[in-house]
């Protein structure tokens, strides 16, 4: 493609280095930001770059944070004693979105995977421990909830995780597994079926 200018081209191929984002709509996102006022592109480079610059991690929980503990942590209103274990921010958004956990999060940074060469020791899995019995803090965490994603890998971490949590006497769950509201029954893959029927509760 021929672009109009050499500065146009910069930035439509630093745009589409951005996920799902191909040359075609990198350089319409390009002429649009061109045409806008000034001052209003400005605003969207600088926050760019505080993003970049200034976000941090929480020391707690390692989710995304403006300081040394996420809002999450820090309001006073959460349940100290349960902690839901996640892949990464992404999750916690999603969880948050219900409306329906009302604990703490800890932010496990990846999947336990050979294939990729990541083991226990590169995920936050012993900041987690540390959160829990005989260390943790003044309120002792009762349950983990593990919410990783019904993959290999994350049932490898899954299982890998409760041994070590459970050997400290604390209480494991998982989050359900079963067919989504709306569902058919008969576009359901066999392995979701198969534990709906295994994990039925009572009808209330």
């Amino acid at each position: 493609m021929n672009y109009p200018s050499r500065l146009i081209e910069e930035a439509v191929n630093e745009i589409s280095r951005l996920p799902g984002i191909g040359k075609k709509t990198a350089l319409r996102l390009a002429l649009h930001l061109l045409k806008r006022d000034q001052a209003q592109t400005q605003s969207l480079s600088e926050a760019l770059t505080k993003m970049r610059t200034q976000t941090t991690y929480c020391q707690n929980c390692h989710n995304i944070a403006d300081s040394t503990l996420c809002n999450i942590c820090s309001n006073p209103h959460r349940e100290k004693n349960l902690i839901c274990v996640v892949v990464d921010t992404r999750d916690v958004l999603a969880i948050e979105a219900t409306s329906q956990f009302r604990g703490l999060y800890h932010v496990l940074g990846g999947i336990i995977s050979p294939m990729e060469g990541i083991g226990p020791a590169d995920l936050n899995i012993e900041s987690l421990m540390q959160r829990l019995p005989p260390h943790g803090a003044q309120e002792p965490v009762t349950e983990v909830i593990l919410a990783l994603s019904p993959t290999m890998e994350g049932d490898t971490t899954a299982f890998y995780l409760q041994k070590k949590i459970r050997a400290n006497g604390i209480k494991v769950s998982t989050i359900a597994r079963g067919v989504p509201m709306g569902g058919d029954l008969e576009y359901a893959d066999e392995i979701t079926l198969g534990r709906s029927i295994v994990s039925r509760v009572a009808y209330d």
